[in-house]
């Protein structure tokens, strides 16, 4: 079979997704998730204008030489919007293989490793009686393990808090699910870290206090610390056992883990905002976080993680990968097929998409105690309505930006 036609779909349910979709000349279908939220166009128009005229005509079966070629022919190498591009070819012809092979695609990478994949839930309050609310919600969803986010006293709007309202001028309440807002320019937050390092411990008490010792416990710094202040946050969680300190520090500056390394032995999670495995190939090597956060979506597909997570497996480093609803139901898929293959899984993120999503795109995943399962579908196990999602056209939508109290913008 050849590749017959590809096209880019782009679709706003509950918030923006990219899609591209590939037809082989037998008529086989492949889904592949190229979402980049906030930069959603830059990704059509570079599959548009640069990929979709390279695959017409090219063996579909040949999904490593078509991300060897999509990768170096460019020159260009790297960075999001190249690698969120690649990823959705790569996640298609996986899907085709799957499909005409009559297997789901964890079968074709070397079948299931684990039952189901242990996933985590994002919990949030301004304060304890809304937070232990959102836990219990939480609870009775089935997760197993939850992130804590917390509001801070004197801040607005904070990320990760679903009810807090942003300073919009319109009253609109941020949520978990989307926290890009549709407007012309991005919302102002505002952000003090010695507030934030001196109230969170006491929120972390108050949380094991209330649910007691045994309930996984994550926590998202999503980049605002310093090397050094991460490393007091990590020290002073320590009594309270969190599964995983996320992005605790900007992590474009690697020899910073080393120095958080040395003050805690709170487990660290990295890598949402890499691309590539040379984004992790040294702090792998040097052992320096517990957990790869990358996203199949944003790392050059399924063929490109598993690398990287091959390669953690080396250093007992477990997978943690990005899962919220700025990654579509195929990227989702995607990573709860390579989740169930690895041997070295080690949590899945999950926020669950809204129903107008669901509409658009139908699954074949199950959500069971816990734990999620792709299906045994052939391929991905998704299939995109393309009437349903023409519904819904694009949004100009760009996540919020922060700035210290003295105006200086910071890292969001």
């Amino acid at each position: 079979m050849t590749i017959d036609r590809a096209e880019v779909i782009v679709t706003s349910p509950d918030r923006n997704f990219v899609t591209l979709k590939i037809t082989t000349a037998d008529g086989v279908t492949g889904l592949g998730d190229a979402t980049l939220n906030g930069r959603e166009l830059a990704v059509v128009a570079y599959l548009s204008e640069h990929v979709v005229p390279l695959l017409i005509g090219a063996d579909e079966s040949r999904i490593e030489d078509t991300w060897q070629f999509l990768y170096r022919s460019a020159y260009w190498r790297r960075g999001p919007v190249t690698m969120a591009a690649i990823a959705a070819v790569d996640m298609a012809l996986w899907d085709i293989k799957g499909k005409v092979a009559g297997l789901p695609v964890y079968q074709l990478l070397g079948g299931a490793s684990r039952n189901g994949l242990m996933a985590y839930g994002h919990a949030s309050g301004k304060e304890l009686p809304e937070l232990f609310d959102s836990i219990r919600a939480h609870q009775a969803q089935g997760y197993r393990a939850i992130r804590v986010q917390t509001g801070v006293p004197t801040l607005k709007a904070i990320y990760g808090i679903a009810s807090q309202s942003a300073d919009t001028g319109g009253g609109e309440a941020r949520y978990d699910h989307e926290p890009a807002r549709r407007g012309a320019k991005p919302v102002e937050e505002d952000w003090d870290t010695r507030a934030y390092l001196n109230h969170l411990p006491g929120v972390f008490e108050a949380v094991r206090n209330e649910f007691g010792p045994d309930i996984p416990l994550l926590h998202d710094g999503h980049h605002r610390m310093t090397p050094i202040q991460a490393a007091r946050l990590g020290k002073d969680l320590e009594p309270y056992d969190l599964f995983w300190l996320e992005d605790c520090t900007p992590a474009e500056n690697q020899e910073a883990l080393r120095l958080v390394r040395q003050h805690t032995t709170t487990p660290l999670a990295i890598g949402e905002i890499f691309n590539t495995v040379w984004d992790f190939k040294d702090i792998i090597r040097d052992q320096l976080i517990d957990y790869v956060r990358g996203a199949v979506t944003h790392m050059g597909g399924i063929s490109a993680l598993k690398k990287t997570l091959d390669y953690a497996a080396m250093y007992q480093i477990k997978s943690g990968m990005h899962g919220p609803t700025d990654i579509s139901p195929v990227g989702m898929a995607a990573a709860m097929h390579l989740g169930l293959a690895i041997h070295n899984f080690g949590i899945q993120e999950y926020m669950q998409h809204g129903s107008r999503t669901d509409q658009v795109f139908q699954q074949s995943f199950t959500w069971t105690d816990g734990y999620l399962h792709p299906g045994d579908k052939p391929g991905l196990g998704v299939e995109l309505d393309v009437d349903e999602a023409g519904r819904y056209p694009y949004e100009q939508a760009y996540l919020p930006y922060n700035r210290l109290l003295d105006g200086t913008v910071h890292d969001w």
